[in-house]
């Protein structure tokens, strides 16, 4: 098996701890232990851990408190990992053979695209749509009915999208259950940012709609504690169990740290402080970083993101989005994602988490190397 490189992610972890200004993350300010557990009791409790083996698929309560967020579900429905992406990882590796065929909504986190084709499979993408009279961005059921066939084995999708942070609406998600169905297809469900929507209202589920689905998600982006590396699988028991054992070959277990920490993160007041936390730092920077892109660089485009930290605009400048990036990391210190990594050139994203002043001063670095470039297309709509 050969893996091609995972483009953003070797850019990130080389550069992100590198930088002054941080703007390439898709979550929030990450709490601290004390921010979380708050109780000093609780702290003494945390000192107190013994640093074992845990569980290996996850502590019985710590899957009781994921499966308590999908309805009909139990903890035999939970497989917890080492951040989601050892979800996704495990579940590419048990499901994709060489021949078959992967529909993936795109743009997308890109993992499951390099996976799948890394264990054999080909990738047929169902690409999301600008649509400028609603103003967001919308999927094409039909176009997903004409890449559904006899050889699909997974249809995968992540809503809350990344990088363009809009949600799929429970009739679209009807939509995919139904084309699955016709021809015996999994669902892969990336819902990691579920729970950071700037409404307030969660987003909807994939869950419970076909007997065939599986979620990804983990406590990186909606709640803030990335480095925890909580992760899970929600699915049949049957498929759960059998995820298990690939985990046996990678990880083995989540560290005990973390499974206690992520068992306090899910209790249900401390959980939905959490989200209100996240929800709150977007509604108060999305406002900041939309006058900047209004006031302050003329050239760019974008669709108002529904949920996660980050905002995908289109930029009207002449330049490679990769070399933008480049260069505004090398001699401003600034990291932001290019659209080539999501295989979209003209595009950017920033990521729009991090307090205020620290927002504007990366985004201050930005407008001015951008000064340096020539404008070529559409003048952005004035600002309402």
């Amino acid at each position: 098996m050969r893996v091609e490189q995972f483009a953003m992610e070797r850019m990130q972890s080389t550069w992100e701890n590198l930088v002054e200004f941080n703007l390439s993350e898709s979550g929030v300010r990450p709490l601290t232990p004390r921010e979380l557990l708050e109780d000093p009791a609780a702290l003494e409790g945390l000192l107190d851990q013994r640093l074992v083996y845990t569980q290996s698929n996850g502590t019985p309560a710590l899957r009781r408190a994921v499966a308590a967020q999908h309805a009909g579900a139990t903890e035999d429905h939970v497989q917890i990992t080492n951040g989601g992406s050892e979800a996704n990882y495990l579940v590419l590796w048990r499901l994709i053979e060489p021949g078959d065929e992967v529909v993936m909504l795109v743009p997308n986190y890109m993992q499951t695209w390099g996976l799948a084709r890394a264990f054999g499979g080909t990738v047929r993408e169902w690409r999301l749509e600008e649509d400028a009279a609603q103003g967001r961005w919308t999927i094409d059921a039909a176009a997903l009915d004409a890449l559904v066939g006899p050889r699909t084995k997974l249809i995968i999708l992540c809503t809350p999208n990344n990088p363009t942070g809009a949600r799929l609406t429970a009739g679209d998600l009807d939509a995919v259950a139904r084309a699955a169905a016709r021809h015996g297809a999994w669902v892969l469900s990336d819902e990691v940012y579920r729970g950071a929507e700037l409404d307030g209202v969660e987003s909807p589920s994939m869950w419970g709609r076909y007997d065939k689905v599986i979620v990804t998600a983990g406590l990186s982006k909606a709640y803030g504690l990335p480095g925890l590396r909580i992760g899970w699988i929600v699915a049949p028991p049957e498929f759960v169990q059998s995820t298990w054992t690939y985990h046996d070959y990678t990880t083995i277990a989540p560290g005990a740290l973390s499974d206690l920490l992520a068992r306090a993160a899910l209790e249900p007041a401390r959980r939905a402080r959490l989200l209100e936390r996240t929800r709150g730092i977007l509604r108060e920077n999305l406002p900041l970083l939309e006058g900047w892109l209004h006031d302050h660089a003329p050239g760019f485009s974008w669709m108002r993101p529904e949920a996660g930290a980050i905002v995908y605009v289109r930029y009207h400048y002449q330049v490679n989005s990769t070399a933008l990036v480049t260069t505004l990391r090398d001699t401003r210190s600034v990291l932001i994602v290019p659209g080539d990594h999501f295989g979209m050139d003209g595009y950017l994203r920033l990521g729009f988490g991090e307090p205020g002043d620290y927002l504007r001063a990366g985004l201050d670095r930005l407008h001015d190397l951008l000064a340096t470039y020539p404008l070529d297309g559409p003048a952005p709509q004035a600002r309402p």
